[in-house]
């Protein structure tokens, strides 16, 4: 069973307005969706190692 499973259900978040943001403000806010991206992709990593483990140590 994955945790995900246990996880509730949750709505999309509501897009920004873009159109109000200047360009440095637009830039800045590229920079934290890609950090945001980074950390998202480090914890699927980690969640991949973890199954891989658990598979492993089961099937033994």
């Amino acid at each position: 069973m994955d945790t995900d499973d246990l996880d509730p259900v949750k709505k999309k978040p509501v897009k920004k307005d873009l159109s109000r943001m200047s360009i440095t403000d637009l830039k800045e806010y590229i920079v934290e969706l890609r950090a945001e991206i980074a950390r998202a992709e480090a914890t699927i990593t980690f969640k991949d190692k973890a199954k891989s483990g658990a598979e492993a140590f089961f099937k033994a």
